[in-house]
């Protein structure tokens, strides 16, 4: 697939993001995508993140992946994945905005796209905020599979040892890391669990989950100590319920993504969307769902063809608009 790149959007330790437009259109591919890119010297992540997203592909909560290419700009090699374009951006920045059942739409969606991620026998390794993002119909869909892994659970010891040491090889972001990770370097499935836990917790406080001011006191806590991380006061008691069944030390008794859909918090959400979540649109291109089926000449005209300055200085005129030419096209919404 061939495409053209928009402006960067985001940017990582390896990869950046920018937006990019498919020069051909056809069904499979919306007209707007994302492309993460790194140099090909350094890619070994992000073709890690594409072959398991092509294996995870038919999980609805799981942004979409539409293939690679390499391309060469600027006189640097680069690796290129292309993906579905999140219009409404991270999580991380909708914080502090969000009413308790927008929180339990989110950890439903969330946790289909674990128990997917899990049956299909993967960890996902960095589940963050930064790392859910909002699509244009306000749902939320896991994203960034840099750091995710096969499950090592129901492997031989042996095989283990050796497969290149990577028991011990400790991936994600420290503050959302659980015991069993930071104690001896353990990441299957419970500690994407413990990571849903931090996340939720987020969400409702509007704070980070641990003062990461002492990053090594911080792992000491998490992994040595007794405590957990502080229930919000705020949350209603069938959340404070959900949270503890997140933030149970022992991974072997912590609730698996399964089970948390059962559980009443996320079980009983209204699914009706409530205005808060209606994205506003950040680029020109954020409009495709709103063309009209009928379309003229004169509507494309004054819809691409001329520059914005000059559409607005004719509306500024004394001359009225002609609008039978987009009558035709009228939505009647009341």
């Amino acid at each position: 697939m061939e495409w053209v790149r928009g402006k960067r959007i985001g940017h990582g330790s390896f990869a950046t993001v920018s937006l990019a437009k498919p020069t051909c259109q056809n069904s499979e591919v919306p007209s707007l995508i994302a492309v993460k890119s790194c140099g090909v010297s350094h890619s070994e992540s992000l073709v890690n993140e594409r072959l398991i997203l092509e294996q995870l592909k038919d999980c609805p909560e799981i942004i979409q992946c539409y293939g690679d290419s390499i391309t060469i700009e600027n006189g640097q090699k680069l690796y290129n994945v292309s993906l579905e374009y999140a219009s409404g951006g991270a999580l991380s920045e909708q914080v502090k905005k969000l009413s308790e059942n927008n929180v339990r739409r989110y950890a439903n969606s969330i946790l289909k796209g674990l128990k997917y991620i899990h049956q299909n026998g993967f960890v996902h390794c960095d589940i963050k905020l930064q790392n859910v993002l909002l699509v244009g119909t306000g749902d939320v869909k896991i994203a960034d599979f840099g750091l995710a892994k096969k499950t090592t659970l129901g492997v031989t010891s042996e095989l283990k040892d050796n497969n290149n040491n990577k028991k011990y090889e400790i991936r994600g972001t420290p503050i959302y890391m659980a015991p069993e990770t930071v104690i001896n370097g353990e990441q299957e499935a419970a500690a994407d669990i413990w990571a849903v836990g931090c996340l939720i917790t987020e969400l409702i406080t509007g704070t980070p989950i641990w003062d990461v001011s002492d990053i090594s006191g911080l792992l000491m806590k998490v992994g040595v100590g007794a405590e957990i991380p502080e229930i919000p006061a705020k949350l209603s008691d069938t959340g404070k319920d959900f949270l503890l069944k997140c933030f149970v030390k022992d991974p072997s008794k912590r609730w698996t993504a399964e089970m948390l859909l059962n559980h009443p918090f996320v079980s009983t959400v209204s699914f009706e969307k409530e205005t808060e979540n209606q994205i506003s649109p950040r680029e020109v291109f954020d409009f495709p769902d709103w063309e009209s089926e009928a379309s003229t000449p004169e509507i494309e005209e004054f819809r691409c063809g001329l520059p914005a300055t000059t559409r607005l200085g004719q509306l500024l005129t004394d001359q009225k608009p002609n609008w039978s030419v987009v009558s035709n096209s009228w939505v009647k919404v009341r």
